[in-house]
């Protein structure tokens, strides 16, 4: 964070100046662990469901915080303010108003928001310094924490914004309105929480309302919901994916053994070879808007083709690819689950392992609502489909996949149903041979990555 004095923090977010001059500077970074609290830091106090941040306040003090942002006295240098919440969010927006070079680039979707930021940062950066999240830093703690990573020496600031709800966006852009804002796609993520596709493209769409005239709103010309975004924006309009009409797509489209793409990016400036590093075909839709952000940040296409080329996964258990030496392939995609997303790594699965055996373990996809129990015998019959030769699911919110896979006649496939993580693992024990290839994929609340951690135990240096 920029450094500033107690009293500039006080009149950002309302709050008022505790048992400390007002001149108190803060150098050091904003965080919300007091275990990260470093000289100079400003340790924000979150109330939550088992601990307060409060009763930590001292332990920040100790290590060398400047203060604490709370909504009490602590007994040391604090500014206390009516909700921390809110006035992080307050703080945050202050500051980016003190940073007039930044330029704000928002990232939202269903899918593929957290690789599209992480491939987005790593186009941008070639322009200038850039800051962007590790991980799925996209709500209203997220985002401001990460805003607030911004200093003088920033050019570009990459946000992915989240929704579990109409308004959500429009708050965050509230916090940093974007110049830039890409919406990737519309799908069924959350749709238990939103009630229909519509809704979610109501919420996402507040992304484009936020862009003032001279912005720039990249839209997914691939997907009717989002391309009908161009109308809710005062923004220039400019559209990617792999359909002839839009202005940034791939061409000759093309995948290696491993599942890498490798396409032609075509703009209206001109094209440049991409030979991606990332696996799976959906990884095309999400480089083509990476490349879309750099375009508007003013790049020319053969550098922004290049920074794709050399983009790797920057946020974990995102399709990280790990050879073990007795030759068996784990790919752990286990952050995060939707059907789109499960879709798309069950493909990527099947073409890694043509000539292969492959095996898929698989955990529940959280918040689907009332068609919970349909999405998951759909994802079963993808699996049957595409020809994998075992099937695990893991829960019983996943056993669903498994009838699924059962109403595929032509399936030959094994089918294991297990109810935990440990059992997951020794299903596959018994079963794996060198040369195959395991996807390990749910919703966080399944964990998994637990299981693709058990499986590439002692494989380090493996990673690809």
């Amino acid at each position: 964070m920029i450094p500033l004095p107690l009293s500039a923090i006080a009149g950002f977010t309302g709050g008022a100046v505790h048992d400390a001059p007002p001149d108190t500077p803060v150098r050091g970074p904003v965080v919300i662990d007091s275990r990260a609290a470093e000289p100079g830091a400003l340790f924000a106090a979150f109330r939550g469901e088992r601990a307060d941040g409060h009763d930590f306040a001292a332990a920040a003090l100790a290590a060398g915080a400047a203060a604490v942002l709370a909504e009490r006295p602590v007994g040391g240098p604090a500014v206390v303010v009516d909700d921390v919440q809110r006035a992080l969010g307050r703080l945050a927006r202050g500051v980016l108003g003190e940073l007039p070079d930044l330029t704000v680039i928002g990232v939202t979707g269903s899918a593929g928001k957290t690789s599209t930021k992480d491939l987005i940062g790593q186009v941008v950066q070639q322009a200038g310094p850039t800051v962007w999240p590790a991980g799925s830093f996209n709500n209203e703690i997220g985002l401001p924490l990460t805003v607030l990573r911004a200093d003088e020496g920033t050019r570009h600031l990459v946000l992915e914004m989240g929704a579990r709800g109409v308004g959500h966006i429009a708050y965050l852009c509230g916090i940093a309105r974007p110049r830039i804002g890409a919406v990737l796609n519309v799908g069924t993520a959350h749709l238990g929480e939103f009630g229909s596709r519509e809704a979610i493209a109501e919420a996402k769409g507040e992304l484009v309302e936020a862009l003032p005239p001279g912005g720039t709103a990249i839209l997914n010309a691939d997907d009717p919901l989002v391309r009908a975004m161009a109308s809710r924006t005062a923004a220039e309009v400019v559209t990617f994916g792999r359909s002839p009409e839009a202005a940034v797509r791939a061409a000759d489209e093309s995948l290696d053994d491993a599942g890498r793409a490798r396409f032609t990016l075509v703009t209206p400036e001109g094209t440049a070879p991409v030979a991606l590093r990332l696996h799976g075909a959906h990884a095309v839709a999400n480089a083509l808007a990476a490349a879309a952000a750099g375009r508007a940040a003013g790049m020319d296409v053969a550098v922004v083709a290049a920074a794709l080329g050399e983009a790797v996964p920057a946020s974990r258990w995102r399709m990280e690819v790990t050879e073990r030496p007795d030759g068996v392939t784990v790919v752990n995609d286990a952050y995060n689950a939707n059907p789109d997303s499960m879709r798309a790594a069950i493909d990527t699965l099947a073409h890694m392992a043509r000539g292969r055996r492959a095996f898929a373990v698989l955990g529940e996809m959280a918040e689907l609502g009332d068609g919970s129990v349909a999405e998951h015998a759909k994802i079963g019959q993808h699996v049957a489909r595409s020809g994998i030769a075992g099937l695990v699911t893991v829960g019983a919110a996943a056993a669903a996949m498994a009838e699924g896979a059962a109403q595929v006649g032509s399936w030959t496939g094994e089918c294991v149903q297990v109810d935990d993580v440990g059992a997951a693992v020794t299903a596959l024990q018994e079963r794996l041979e060198p040369r195959d290839v395991v996807l390990v994929k749910g919703s966080r609340v399944a964990g998994l990555e637990r299981v693709a951690e058990r499986l590439t135990a002692g494989a380090e240096g493996g990673l690809r």
